[in-house]
């Protein structure tokens, strides 16, 4: 079938057609492209189009889709069971892995999403420290747990409200909303609200506001005024852990959080999340503990099998010289054709992801971002979509790459670039 034909035949069962908003391609107009398998840096659709993919299921696909040794270990878990309900040794073996990458994990628990493993994180801070306020930054995501699913207030010390239909006053009232990287802000309002505060949780590289940078500074700051004041500082490392270097951000920083968030790469693409820290935190989750936190599917034997084959082979390769060597080349290629172009155009790059914005720069804030044309990412989003270059369909996610976006794949993804950066400003 058609990828219109299918997006309205979805639209009959299923809310706006698709089952997170983003797939709906509201930030970019046009029509969702419905996946029918993907293999290595290829997307195919269900018209037969190929499409290099630059989002590579929201980053855990560091491998490329379809790598043969994850294959091999899921069809091998496959035939053994794919739920139990009950402990495997594959658990084990991943919180081992984990424990041993990242410093700060001395116990983590896995469970089947990034936003549960925020969310349980938050229960876990506000139990430990007793304290009920949660500071999370603007532009920062956290999934769609109530207690972070917050705007800022009217005032930029102020505490937040609800950032959709359903999240009570009340719950939103527990959170505060600073501007991110504002080393000043985030100051005050622990000298004036230290001793209420729970916890801070924040992306250590912002990846849902494309891709932005924390300044020199910035998540030093956190960790001592989170410690002065006695609050736990919680790592969002969904996006980044494993990601950029064999473990975490916070690695690669020496800046050591008391609580970290997993997701996506440890469970080689499938649905997995962990969230993990100091033992004396984590030994208050149930049955230890009062802290009550728990899931069906938690540690499923076919996403641990896919993860601890992907941990293996990224610790086994180290490919992450290679990774940011690659992004690095196509990054150039864009800058490049947009000075040659006279077109306004900031990239922000850490490793293997980056943000792409049309505006003069630098972007360092949510307001950056937000100062980014979106109309001109849109064209350029469906320019490169023309050229069989899949990219995030928002102008406010990241860009990734993946081990097999090599050779002849690059070489074209940057031939895209420059037809679709010269179309953009009208030379062609």
């Amino acid at each position: 079938m058609k990828n219109a034909d299918l997006f309205e035949r979805a639209k009959m069962h299923i809310p706006s057609g698709v089952n997170s908003p983003v797939r709906a391609f509201r930030k970019v107009g046009g029509t969702p492209r419905f996946i029918r398998e993907a293999k290595g840096p290829y997307l195919y659709d269900c018209e037969g189009s190929r499409y290099i993919d630059h989002v590579l299921s929201w980053g855990p696909m560091i491998l490329g889709h379809a790598h043969p040794e994850v294959v091999e270990a899921v069809v091998e878990q496959a035939g053994r069971g794919m739920s139990f309900g009950a402990p495997t040794e594959l658990e084990i073996l991943m919180a081992e892995a984990i424990c041993d990458a990242i410093p700060s994990i001395e116990k983590v628990r896995l469970v089947s999403s990034g936003t549960e493993a925020a969310m349980s994180a938050i229960r876990l801070a506000r139990a430990h420290t007793g304290r009920d306020v949660i500071v999370k930054f603007e532009g920062c995501y956290h999934g769609h747990g109530d207690s972070l699913l917050v705007k800022a207030g009217s005032g930029a010390l102020t505490f937040g409200v609800p950032d959709t239909s359903g999240v009570p006053k009340e719950t939103a009232s527990t959170t505060a909303v600073l501007p991110f990287n504002d080393v000043d802000a985030f100051a005050s309002f622990m000298g004036d609200h230290g001793p209420k505060v729970a916890a801070v949780i924040v992306e250590p590289i912002a990846g849902n506001m494309g891709v932005v940078l924390p300044r020199k500074g910035f998540l030093e700051s956190l960790r001592k005024l989170t410690s002065d004041h006695g609050a736990l500082l919680v790592f969002d490392e969904v996006i980044t852990g494993f990601r950029l270097t064999y473990g975490g951000y916070q690695d690669l920083i020496g800046v050591r959080p008391d609580l970290t968030c997993l997701g996506k790469i440890i469970g080689g693409g499938m649905p997995v999340g962990a969230f993990g820290g100091r033992s004396d935190i984590m030994s208050m989750l149930a049955p230890e503990g009062p802290v009550y936190q728990a899931g069906t599917l938690s540690g499923n034997p076919m996403a641990m099998a896919a993860g601890i084959s992907t941990l293996k082979i990224l610790k086994r390769d180290n490919p992450y010289g290679e990774l940011t060597r690659g992004m690095s080349t196509l990054l150039d290629v864009m800058r490049e054709a947009a000075g040659s172009a006279g077109l306004p155009l900031t990239v922000n790059q850490q490793g293997s992801m980056a943000g792409v914005f049309f505006n003069e720069g630098p972007v360092e804030t949510f307001d950056d971002v937000m100062a980014s044309d979106a109309r001109r990412y849109a064209r350029f989003f469906h320019l490169m979509l023309d050229r069989g270059v899949y990219l995030a369909p928002s102008p406010y996610e990241a860009l990734f790459i993946s081990t097999a976006h090599t050779g002849d794949v690059l070489d074209r993804a940057t031939e895209s670039v420059r037809e679709a950066v010269s179309m953009l400003s009208g030379r062609v």
